[in-house]
């Protein structure tokens, strides 16, 4: 286990990198609808790849970002059923997620995409769009994307199995603030709580 754990370290690593370079897309996006934008309002020149370009960059930032999400688990969950659950039961839940639906969706969907990626790239395939790009990059982004997503549920996979050992702490716990989500979560829990109390109380009285 301490192997796996090494690789799963590795993994972390490699994907946090790849979810940083790929933020600066976002940036490469903002500016370049926004030079688009002053060039055809200010000298009406436009071109239908500074729009393509615009789609390509959000795709990258949506499929190359997907692993990163998952590493800071950041990928919406159902706490307000899991949360009732013990520590080990939301582990195992996980585990079944993870293994029953997360790895064998992305193995579907990289079978499905490659040769589409394949076809386009043999082809020369162009967007019907006059003066736009070529199209294999945009394609090629949806495997690469679902093989990094499919490389750190494996990382995932292994730290769930670690803390089921008592070899680390939690991993599926987020750092910094709660999300809407989980405030939701913990509302309702809480709610339930008080109405709980309220019934255990009446009973005795």
């Amino acid at each position: 286990m301490n192997e796996l754990l090494k690789i799963s370290a590795l993994i972390d690593r490699m994907t946090n990198a790849i979810g940083r370079w790929v933020a600066w897309l976002v940036l490469a996006a903002v500016l370049i609808s926004t030079g688009n934008a002053i060039s055809r309002k200010a000298f009406n020149l436009s071109s239908n790849a500074y729009l393509e370009i615009q789609w390509y960059l959000f795709a990258a930032v949506f499929l190359l970002a997907a692993g990163y999400t998952l590493l800071r688990q950041e990928h919406v969950k159902i706490d307000v059923i899991s949360g009732r659950f013990s520590k080990r039961t939301q582990i195992w839940i996980d585990i079944v997620g993870i293994c029953v639906f997360l790895l064998p969706f992305v193995c579907f969907i990289i079978k499905l995409a490659m040769p589409l990626v394949i076809n386009a790239f043999v082809t020369h395939e162009m967007s019907s769009n006059t003066g736009g790009l070529i199209r294999w990059p945009v394609f090629a982004l949806l495997p690469a994307g679902m093989l990094l997503l499919g490389v750190q549920a494996l990382s995932e996979l292994i730290k769930r199995f670690a803390f089921l050992q008592g070899l680390i702490p939690d991993p599926s716990k987020k750092s910094g603030a709660k999300t809407p989500e989980e405030e939701l979560a913990a509302f309702l829990l809480e709610k339930e709580v008080a109405a709980r109390d309220a019934a255990l109380l009446g009973v005795k009285k």
